[in-house]
């Protein structure tokens, strides 16, 4: 069970407007939102719009070309060629390249 939070509800014209909460309470919920995983709208758009994967709206979305994302993965052209094909599974060291490369968290090329 959790412990009770006291929590200061301020008003104006008799309608709540903020809530004030304890600063260690604050700072869990912050943390736990860091850890959230989102993908922009512009990500989300190419894979619908185009018939994308996730990894190649990525690599759109960071206008970067296959040989760019090949190169910044240490691996050949070809390789992101076939890992970008829709309906294809790359292991997670695969992905895990791919994620650092673009400066993303893995989470995001996972559906």
């Amino acid at each position: 069970m959790k412990a009770h939070t006291a929590v200061q509800i301020i008003k104006q014209d008799d309608k709540p407007m903020f809530a004030v909460i304890p600063y260690e309470q604050y700072l869990t919920l912050i943390q736990s939102a860091d850890e959230d995983v989102y993908l922009p709208n512009e990500v989300v758009g190419l894979q619908i719009e185009k018939g994308l994967s996730l990894i190649a709206a990525w690599r759109h979305y960071k206008s970067l070309s296959q040989l760019q994302l090949a190169d910044l993965m240490g691996i050949s052209q070809p390789a992101v060629a076939q890992i970008e094909k829709e309906g294809c599974t790359p292991q997670l060291a695969t992905l895990e390249k791919a994620a650092k490369a673009m400066g993303i968290k893995v989470e995001q090329l996972t559906d």
